[in-house]
């Protein structure tokens, strides 16, 4: 029993990190191109920074949103299937 609650543990942390991917990853390439061109043309405006990469983050979703829910539907049926096994 505790093997599979380490499996299911391991799994977990597993999907966080690949479902937080996509969008962590369209931040981190929309930060760093508006960073460059902010300090290429010394404009310092907060909001041109915030701004795209807000709406990265969206698009980011948009499009990998299927792909992580059906990641996350699978995950939840494998933690029902386990409860009749939990359970005394």
């Amino acid at each position: 029993m505790e093997s599979t609650l380490l499996a299911l543990g391991r799994e977990a942390v597993i999907l966080v990190l690949v479902a937080s991917a996509p969008p962590l990853l369209a931040a981190l390439a929309v930060g760093l191109v508006t960073g460059v061109l902010q300090a290429a043309t010394q404009v310092q405006e907060p909001s041109l920074g915030v701004v795209p990469r807000l709406a990265a983050v969206f698009v980011a979703l948009g499009l990998a949103g299927p792909w992580i829910g059906a990641r996350v539907v699978r995950f939840a049926a494998a933690c029902i299937d386990l409860i009749p096994r939990a359970a005394p």
